[in-house]
């Protein structure tokens, strides 16, 4: 089943930012879900309240300000397309500002995994994770 899923091939750039952030949102979760649980075994509830640190807009926007500057020129411009994306949705909690930033990273998590850059994915993803633990 999944050997017909790796037949699919994609490119990345003609997706809309916000259809990169879309699966970026679910990519992004995982990665973080992973860090998580290989950190500690612990109980659901903990494993949630520790991922949520990492997946809130707040920690993706600490994300974001940290991974600007080591981008690639394509790389920054799909951030910036899906942070200036605009979105029929709202944030729950947090700001607009915090929100779009997110997006932002999102977006990149997805153009990067559907362009199937998945060591660079995991590079970025550390750097940002590291950030907002160091934040926590």
């Amino acid at each position: 089943m999944f050997d017909k899923l790796n037949d699919i091939n994609v490119n990345p750039r003609g997706y809309s930012p916000l259809a990169l952030a879309y699966i970026g949102d679910a990519v992004y979760e995982i990665v973080v879900r992973d860090y998580i649980i290989k950190k500690a075994n612990a109980p659901v509830n903990q494993l949630h309240k520790a991922t949520k640190q990492y997946v809130k807009a707040s920690g993706q926007a600490k994300m974001y300000h940290k991974i600007k500057d080591i981008l690639t020129a394509e790389e920054l411009a799909v951030l910036k397309r899906g942070r200036n994306a605009k979105s029929a949705s709202s944030p729950k909690n947090g700001d607009i500002r915090e929100y779009r930033l997110a997006t932002g990273v999102e977006a990149l998590v997805g153009f990067l995994y559907l362009n199937n850059e998945i060591e660079r994915l995991a590079n970025i993803m550390e750097i940002g994770i590291a950030e907002i633990e160091r934040e926590i």
